[in-house]
């Protein structure tokens, strides 16, 4: 039974990696110019838009284009992001959302004259974290790994070595929307560029638990 199940679950896994394309993706809040060259998005992004729910500013935006695909269950997702950011609070990266309310943004954001590893947790009210980079760069990475009720966070510079820069709650067992976002609050736009989105089922740790203490 315990092979049985992991092959099964081990075909779907192979489906689901086969069927991800950026052409099959869907948007959230499309910007009015955006296309696909490859493995690459490029969009215009959306002047005077952003996500963020009430704290600190006490308003709430939830207008930035957003390019997603649909997720259940555990997952590693990472995606290579590079932009010509022009003002302050102009950022890109991906978005981990299951509604308007309850959604982790993560990225980079240009705040200052300087670049941030950003991220934004959004759990009714909107919270953020940044670390600052000591230098302009051309790209970064993010990597996001999914494990039971939380989101692990990481950056890199070289797509080798990865960094942990947050760890966020999740609700568990909620299907999610996953992809690639950018957002343009004080300004008029920016050409953002995303390139080898990937998103990896990952083994259930509670299903792999179940199957190891019941197996025959």
């Amino acid at each position: 039974m315990k092979k049985l199940f992991l092959l099964l679950l081990a075909a779907i896994w192979s489906q689901l990696l086969q069927a991800q394309t950026l052409e099959k993706m869907n948007w959230f809040n499309e910007p009015s110019n955006w296309e696909i060259k490859g493995k690459k998005l490029i969009m215009d992004v959306t002047p005077n838009s952003d996500y963020w729910r009430i704290s600190h500013y006490g308003f709430t935006v939830d207008d930035a284009p957003f390019y997603y695909a649909e997720y259940g269950g555990e997952f590693e997702a990472k995606v290579k992001i590079s932009g010509d950011y022009k003002v302050r609070f102009d950022q890109a990266g991906m978005m981990i959302r299951l509604d308007h309310e309850n959604y982790i943004k993560t990225g980079i954001e240009y705040v200052d004259g300087k670049y941030n590893l950003s991220t934004v947790v959004t759990h009714k009210t909107s919270d953020w974290s940044v670390i600052t980079i000591d230098k302009p760069v051309k790209h970064i990475w993010i990597k996001a790994v999914r494990r039971l009720d939380a989101i692990e966070i990481f950056y890199s510079f070289d797509d080798k070595e990865y960094t942990m820069m947050r760890n966020a709650w999740i609700e568990q067992n909620h299907p999610v929307r996953i992809g690639m976002y950018a957002a343009s609050p004080d300004g008029n736009g920016f050409k953002a560029t995303f390139s080898d989105f990937k998103v990896t089922p990952l083994p259930d740790k509670v299903r792999s638990e179940w199957l190891k203490n019941n197996a025959e």
